[in-house]
């Protein structure tokens, strides 16, 4: 997979091509995601912890039933990661002011600093790749990336500019 070409082959609809980017998704993600890995199982947690964190730190006060669209997992999956962070003191759960039902959901110091500490090496990761991409190779990545997910949670996704 060496010398990747700079530009994609106008045959880029074939399934080689298409199979060449689902390889460079595979490999990516997995590049992409080894240290964090590392410092969740450290923990004793896994992904999806991770990614209920990312999504609170995001959206302080995020309702429950918001994070369960967002992540797209049942409601036993995310009651037991939620009950779990909860107990090790990484996020807090209040009652809406306007709807007392509802559950909104917030990172304790503690899970800030843990969400931070997760969040540098894919920053710094992503940060290296765009840079020596330039800004219109990383405009078409998030193209493509936005348009393999559905539209339900793209509209839930908190994206700068678009709420």
């Amino acid at each position: 997979m060496s010398g990747v070409p700079a530009s994609a082959s106008p045959l880029f609809l074939r399934e080689a091509e298409v199979r060449r980017g689902i390889e460079f998704l595979f490999f990516g993600h997995a590049s992409l995601f080894r240290a964090v890995d590392a410092r969740l199982a450290h923990e004793g947690m896994g992904r999806a912890h991770h990614r209920a964190l990312h999504f609170i730190a995001r959206s302080p006060d995020l309702a429950v039933g918001d994070l369960l669209a967002l992540l797209g997992v049942t409601k036993q999956s995310l009651g037991r990661v939620l009950a779990e962070l909860t107990e090790r003191g990484l996020i807090e759960t209040r009652v809406g002011r306007d709807d007392r039902r509802r559950r909104l959901l917030r990172l304790t110091p503690a899970g800030a600093t843990l969400e931070a500490e997760l969040f540098e090496p894919l920053r710094a990761a992503m940060a290296t790749a765009y840079g020596e991409v330039g800004p219109a190779a990383v405009t078409g990545f998030w193209q493509v990336l936005e348009r393999l997910v559905s539209p339900e949670q793209r509209a839930a996704m908190t994206v700068p500019g678009r709420r």
